[in-house]
């Protein structure tokens, strides 16, 4: 019940206090490019239950068509105001209203694509008995810039399948076997803002 408040409060200042924002950008994207404003990507959820993650669209139409479910940074699909909204997360704010509709919580293990978690071990599948965050401890950390990182590897398929991904799973089956903790949510959100905001 405490996380869901926390959830509740800071989805709804969230979206009122970057209210501006998002009516800005909803203008400068469809200046910019073709298409809707939003964007569902396919994700899985709590129990393994599929939903639709709602972001500001940042690539061109029929991006999945165009390319595969990774991007890289400096992938052709991103438009140019693409660019600057994902460098600030700023796509990710309608994340907030999954968050309101109870699919997402503010923190908690990544929602991941289907054919990703599709790979998943009996194991690793404990991170789907909680709902899926806006952000977690390795989007707080060392994968603030993922795309940067693809882009610097031969393949990166397969380093986010044999590298990132295992990570990502490591962290967030700690964060989930550890438990609910105000603080630790609070700590992670902190070190997620700064990550954003610093570049670090």
């Amino acid at each position: 019940m405490i996380k869901r408040a926390f959830d509740l409060v800071v989805s709804v200042a969230a979206l009122v206090v970057t209210s501006p924002v998002l009516l800005a950008t909803a203008i400068a994207i469809k200046l910019d490019s073709r298409g809707p404003v939003f964007y569902g990507h396919a994700r899985v959820g709590k129990d393994g239950v599929p939903f639709r993650m709602l972001k500001l669209r940042s690539m061109v139409v029929d991006a999945d068509r165009k390319g595969g479910s990774l991007t890289v940074s400096g992938d052709p699909r991103i438009t140019r105001v693409g660019r600057f909204i994902r460098k600030w997360k700023i796509d990710e704010l309608p994340n907030f209203v999954n968050v309101l509709w109870g699919e997402m919580s503010i923190v908690g293990p990544r929602g991941e694509h289907p054919r990703y978690v599709a790979l998943y071990t009996e194991a690793q599948r404990r991170v789907l008995s909680v709902k899926p965050g806006i952000t977690d401890p390795a989007l707080a950390g060392i994968y603030r810039n993922e795309q940067e990182l693809l882009a610097r590897v031969e393949d990166p398929e397969a380093y986010y399948v044999d590298v990132i991904l295992q990570d990502y799973l490591r962290m967030n089956l700690e964060y989930v076997d550890a438990g609910f903790s105000l603080w630790r949510d609070l700590t992670i959100v902190a070190r997620t803002a700064w990550a954003v905001f610093t570049g670090r």
